[in-house]
C-alpha cells in the first residue's frame, strides 16, 4: 500500500522544485520530507530523486508516480469536502497562500477570527507571490489563495479555479519630504518622467505594473533600486534615494523623511480569493472567503 503522506511529499517536491521549498509548503522540515520520500523509494523499490547540482531531479518513474499522486489527492480532497459539507461546519486543515502585504495587513485578523469562531478548523498561512499562488491552487498544493492584480495587468485564473473579489487597495506615490511633489494635492502620471524609481524586482506584479504604466504615459522608467518588501522601498525613499509607488495595505505609518502624494488617477489593485472548483462546497472555503470580505472594509480604511 502506498502511503498518502509520502505521495503528498513527492507531489510537493514536483510542484516546488526542491525538497526545502516542498517542506515549507507542507509545514515540515526538509529532513522530514526527505525521510518520507526515502521510505516511498523503499516501498516502491524505485529511485525517485536524483542529485542534480545542489538540487534534485525527479526520475521518469517519479514523474509517473506524481501523476498518480495528483489523482489520489484529488479523490481524497473530494471525500474530505463531502464529509465537511455533511457536517455543515468548517473543519480540518485549510492551507492559505497570500502575497506579502496581505499576509501582513489582512490575514492575521482573518485567521484569528477563524480560530476564535471555528476551533475545529486548522488554517495555515504561507507567504507567496500572487502569480505563484494561483498556480499552487490549480495544482492542489494549497486550498485557497489571496492574490491581486492591477488594471493593466489582469490576474489569470486557470480552468478549474474559481474566484471572488475581496476589495480594492489604493496605491500612493511615496516621495522624500523635500521632493518638489511633496505637499501637492495630486500628481498626474504624465508628470512622472525623469524620476529615479525604487521598485520590486522584475517578474513581480507591482514591478510589471509600474513599467507598463510609465511607458504608457511616454516615460522610460529609471529603476535605480529594487527590493522585495514594501517597507524596504519606503525606507529607501525616506533616505532620499528615489520615489516609489506603494499600496496602502500593510504599509503602516510612513517614517520620517517620506511623504505620500495621491496620483491622478489613483492606481488601484484588486484583491481576490481563489480556490479549486472541486472544493467550492467546502464550508471552510466559504467561511474563509466570507471573513476575508467582511474584514476588508475595516482593513482598507486603516491601511496606512
Amino acid at each position: 500500500m502506498l502511503d498518502l503522506q509520502r505521495l503528498r511529499a513527492l507531489h510537493a517536491v514536483s510542484v516546488h522544485g526542491t525538497v526545502g521549498a516542498a517542506a515549507v509548503a507542507l509545514g515540515y522540515t526538509p529532513s522530514a520530507v526527505s525521510q518520507q520520500i526515502a521510505k516511498l523509494e523503499r516501498e516502491t523499490r524505485t529511485v525517485l530523486l536524483e542529485r542534480e547540482g545542489r538540487g534534485v531531479r525527479l526520475t521518469d518513474e517519479a514523474l509517473q508516480l506524481v501523476t498518480t499522486a495528483r489523482e489520489v489527492l484529488a479523490i481524497v480532497e473530494r471525500a474530505e469536502t463531502e464529509l465537511e459539507e455533511r457536517r455543515g461546519v468548517p473543519t480540518g486543515r485549510l492551507t492559505v497562500a497570500a502575497f506579502p502585504s496581505a499576509a501582513r495587513g489582512l490575514l492575521p485578523s482573518v485567521l484569528a477570527d477563524l480560530a476564535r469562531r471555528h476551533p475545529a478548523l486548522d488554517a495555515r498561512l504561507s507567504e507567496v507571490d500572487p502569480h505563484l499562488s494561483v498556480d499552487l491552487v490549480a495544482k492542489g498544493v494549497v486550498d485557497l489563495a489571496v492574490a491581486h492584480d492591477w488594471d493593466i495587468a489582469p490576474l489569470p485564473a486557470p480552468a478549474g479555479v474559481e474566484q471572488a473579489v475581496i476589495g480594492d487597495d489604493l496605491c500612493d506615490l511615496i516621495v522624500p519630504e523635500d521632493h518638489p511633489f511633496a505637499g501637492r494635492s495630486a500628481v498626474r502620471r504624465e508628470e512622472l518622467g525623469g524620476e529615479r524609481w525604487i521598485c520590486q524586482p522584475p517578474g513581480r506584479v507591482c514591478h510589471d505594473w509600474l513599467v507598463r504604466t510609465l511607458r504608457a504615459a511616454g516615460h522610460e522608467p529609471d529603476l535605480v533600486h529594487q527590493a522585495d518588501e514594501n517597507p524596504t522601498l519606503v525606507a529607501l525613499v525616506a533616505a532620499g534615494l528615489g520615489v516609489a509607488l506603494v499600496p496602502r495595505l500593510g504599509r503602516g505609518p510612513l517614517p520620517r523623511g517620506a511623504v505620500e502624494v495621491p496620483l491622478d488617477p489613483m492606481p488601484v489593485r484588486r484583491l481576490y480569493a481563489l480556490w479549486r472548483a472541486g472544493a467550492a462546497r467546502r464550508p471552510a472555503i466559504a467561511e474563509t472567503v466570507r471573513v476575508l470580505q467582511e474584514r476588508w472594509p475595516g482593513v482598507s480604511a486603516h491601511g496606512q
